[in-house]
């Protein structure tokens, strides 16, 4: 079985190229088991995952549980409200108890530090589920999802269209390693954070930025979009109505190849990032995009515990 050299993911950047590809071969087997009905596979038998959650989940939460399950070890919800954790406890007092109990923990919290204090101080693995600065599961999963489609990464260019947050920020960090071209379309004021350009490992080579909505699309392969507000920062970000000409629409598709696939992490806002002529349309791979969280985190799970 593929063990990833490092204990702990807390950013796509943890991983080398190689790790990514033994991710995807693995994912693409035990998919292939869970089609042919396997769905026990005892790789993981008598773990147990603990999850701890201070944001609310439903792709996240599920296809961990449902990994485990099917992995044949055991999941066990922790939610911040219901844990010391909301009365103060420290993540680094967390993750030294939490150690002695659990074979691996994943934490989906606000903070990037927070992620990183509870690695620091824990002795099992620990996955970011989810934080402000990064959502590396999502994005293995998309481009293990790209990589199903087209069966290579060679010449494949993806269009991300609206806001530079956690999403973006994964997914230009694996296009990176990758070596897909990635174009990030995005108001001025919603750029991806400098701290996270200035680490791309080789730099952004093949990663544009542009604030100009109407791009030339003639190339490319993907349209990805998220949500436009992300979660817990309702009350601060900017307006709305700075995104409507980033809109994920038919009249976009018009200027992109007729085979353009279009993607979305979910949960999306008809209407407002993507129209639902989009998102529910032939173009749209986005509910492959989410069973495929189940499959490339099995892997996850197998390469870490």
């Amino acid at each position: 079985m593929f063990k990833l050299k490092k204990k702990d993911l807390l950013q796509v950047s943890d991983l080398t190229s190689e790790d990514l590809f033994h991710l995807f071969e693995l994912a693409k087997g035990l998919k292939n088991r869970h089609k042919r009905g396997e769905l026990s596979v005892p790789i993981l038998k008598g773990k147990v995952l603990g999850m701890v959650f201070a944001k609310p989940s439903t792709r996240t939460r599920t296809s961990f549980e449902v990994a485990m399950l099917q992995l044949d070890g055991h999941a066990l919800n922790l939610s911040a409200e219901g844990t010391q954790i909301s009365r103060g406890e420290t993540m680094a007092d967390t993750g030294r108890t939490l150690s002695r109990y659990l074979d691996g923990i994943v934490i989906r919290t606000f903070e990037q530090k927070e992620a990183e204090e509870l690695a620091k101080h824990s002795t099992v693995p620990v996955i970011n589920g989810l934080t402000d600065l990064h959502h590396p599961c999502q994005a293995l999963a998309d481009f293990y999802t790209i990589w199903e489609k087209k069966g290579s990464f060679k010449g494949v260019k993806l269009a991300y269209f609206g806001d530079g947050n956690n999403v973006c920020h994964s997914l230009m960090q694996t296009a990176n390693l990758l070596g897909v071209e990635m174009l990030v379309v995005t108001p001025k004021s919603c750029q991806p954070r400098k701290e996270i350009l200035a680490k791309l490992k080789n730099g952004p080579k093949k990663i544009n930025i542009t604030t100009s909505p109407k791009v030339s699309l003639s190339n490319i392969d993907f349209i990805y979009t998220d949500t436009w507000v992300s979660m817990g920062q309702e009350e601060i970000k900017k307006q709305k109505k700075i995104f409507r000409p980033y809109q994920v629409n038919g009249r976009l598709l018009k200027n992109a190849p007729s085979k353009v696939m279009v993607m979305h992490c979910l949960p999306a806002h008809r209407g407002e990032e993507i129209t639902k002529e989009v998102i529910d349309g032939p173009h749209s791979i986005v509910w492959d995009q989410a069973e495929n969280r189940l499959h490339l985190q099995k892997a996850l799970l197998a390469a870490l515990l």
